[in-house]
């Protein structure tokens, strides 16, 4: 039987509906018994995941109305508690470089092949979730898992494929905040990350288990804001592994500390995850967006240009001390941030200038005493492997406490110094456009101006020039004194717009959805109310239905 797409029918579960398009192959993923058991996930999750959703928000109100982020008092006995997390599977104990990128098929062969000790296999800030990309990636992990991945590049008549030894596999579902529209369940849009969880672990947790001595498989997760959010991952563990059969502890979790208020809860998150858990990771990109989203109605903590916000910064520096000291109190991986540079082919001295950068960054976080650390590019794994093999001679610093370390609330929200210039917020303006232009035509990491961009930078170019436009910050360095105000930042934007389409030329800047970004960074930088997460607004645009006469496929 035949539906009017000319596609094989195939069974979904009761109360669960396929609004994308079924493209050959994708019932390897969309099986009955793989949606059911995210179905499951969905019914068993789904209020608690509301209910979070609504902490947040209340959250946020309390802090637009002047309350600053702290240690939770309640939670002390957490924090002063003498406990330890499980114990780390001898397949992660050494993760010194880990590269990511997203689940797309040639990245990931050659992020497995790169030499780097783990990759990071995302669906979140660095893929666009449209429809084909979350199932194409599904069946790319799938393959992975299985070792049989390969691609043909038929332009350079090359074909790729795994080398004998490749790095350890991790997966990053999205945020509990971002929804999956194509999958609808009991009426309603799935839950992204439940989504991107329960289809891989259904499929590959079996196979990687075995290939892993027992263990796994591995996950980091993002943009966490309380403890309470995992708990909920913790439950969500549990439920999956009872329900196939598997091992409670053998899902092994790092989570991203990549929110101002989490940094407040690391002990908690931890404890919450304990016997799951194998670290917390330094997200800088995103910690940064998230203190500006966090003070975005304090007028008095507007921060200078992204460029001037690094780990020198003293709040930045509290941070990645403060989630050493917890995590090797707690038996666990500290891992540091990313290195976003990308080498630069036809300039020498400006490579080793990038190079110079990533090889101080390293330096500074293998002495600080992280076990590990980011990087974006293949072309780096070699300088930072290097970096850490001179300074970290064990296969972790997990014995380091750094019980020196001494980190107040006032640390942590320290205001960063520096400048305002509108050459920052030109900058800004053609990253965000640039971005999103790409983010709409099913791209999401960018390379722009010697960086690898995804959407932990660019939220930072969208916050921050609205809160300069919010509060019409003067800007430095300028022989008269300039507001940014709307009307400013329109003629800005118009310029950058121009200069975007001598860049790109003009065949490309036509065909490239550029006019569609720069009107909808426009909308949300100059909104009266700031959007909680650039991909949330824009996710609608990249929504694909695909209607049938049938409610069966």
């Amino acid at each position: 039987m035949e539906n009017s797409y000319s596609r094989p029918v195939f069974d979904v579960p009761q109360g669960v509906r396929i609004k994308g398009r079924i493209a050959d192959g994708y019932e390897r993923i969309l099986s009955k018994e793989a949606l059911q058991f995210v179905a499951d996930l969905q019914r068993t999750f789904g209020g608690r995941v509301s209910y979070n959703m609504a902490c947040r928000k209340e959250q946020r109100g309390r802090y637009n109305n002047g309350e600053l982020p702290g240690f939770d008092p309640s939670t002390k006995a957490i924090r002063e508690g003498d406990w330890t997390c499980a114990s780390t599977p001898k397949a992660v104990e050494d993760r010194r470089v880990e590269i990511t990128g997203p689940v797309e098929r040639k990245m990931i062969i050659n992020a497995l092949n790169s030499g780097a000790k783990v990759f990071m296999s995302d669906f979140e800030d660095s893929l666009s979730p449209t429809w084909d990309n979350i199932v194409t990636g599904q069946i790319n992990l799938k393959d992975a898992v299985e070792g049989s991945i390969k691609y043909e590049d038929k332009a350079r008549n090359r074909i790729y494929k795994l080398n004998d030894m490749t790095a350890v596999l991790f997966v990053r579902p999205r945020g509990w905040h971002l929804p999956e529209s194509h999958i609808e369940i009991d009426g309603q849009p799935a839950t992204g990350c439940l989504v991107d969880f329960g289809l891989y672990f259904f499929h590959n947790h079996a196979t990687f288990r075995s290939k892993h001595g027992g263990s796994g498989p591995f996950f980091y997760l993002p943009k966490m804001e309380h403890s309470r959010e995992a708990a909920l991952w913790n439950a969500v563990f549990e439920r999956a592994q009872d329900r196939l059969g598997v091992p409670r502890g053998s899902i092994k979790a790092t989570v991203l500390i990549e929110t101002l208020p989490a940094v407040f809860q690391m002990h908690e998150i931890l404890y919450e995850l304990r016997d799951h858990s194998i670290g917390l990771n330094c997200g800088r990109w995103d910690y940064i967006f998230s203190y500006i989203k966090t003070f975005q109605a304090h007028p008095n903590r507007l921060l200078p240009d992204r460029v001037q916000v690094g780990m020198a910064q003293h709040f930045m520096k509290s941070y990645s001390e403060l989630l050493i000291q917890t995590c090797h109190k707690r038996g666990v991986h500290a891992m540091g941030g990313m290195a976003a540079q990308i080498p630069i082919k036809d300039d020498r001295a400006a490579n080793e200038v990038a190079f110079a950068l990533v090889r101080a960054d390293k330096l500074r976080e293998v002495k600080a005493g992280h076990d590990g650390t980011w990087a974006a590019h293949p072309g780096l794994i070699g300088i930072v492997t290097e970096v850490f093999d001179k300074n970290m001679t064990q296969p972790n610093q997990i014995h380091l406490k750094r019980e020196d370390v001494k980190v107040t609330e006032e640390d942590l929200l320290q205001l960063p110094r520096g400048v305002r210039t509108v050459e920052g917020l030109r900058l800004n303006t053609r990253v965000g456009v640039q971005y999103l232009a790409a983010w709409l035509t099913g791209t999401g990491s960018v390379p722009l101006y010697n960086l690898m961009e995804d959407a932990a930078t660019a939220e930072i170019s969208r916050v921050q020039n609205w809160q300069w436009i919010r509060y019409e910050a003067v800007l430095d360095g300028e022989s008269v004194p300039i507001k940014v105000t709307k009307e400013f930042f329109g003629r800005i934007l118009e310029e950058e717009m121009g200069r975007i389409q001598r860049e790109v030329g003009m065949k490309r800047f036509k065909s490239g959805r550029y006019e569609e970004a720069g009107k909808m960074f426009g909308r949300q930088c100059t909104a009266p109310c700031l959007d909680d997460f650039l991909t949330l607004d824009v996710y609608r645009n990249i929504v694909q239905y695909h209607p049938r006469s049938s409610s069966r496929l």
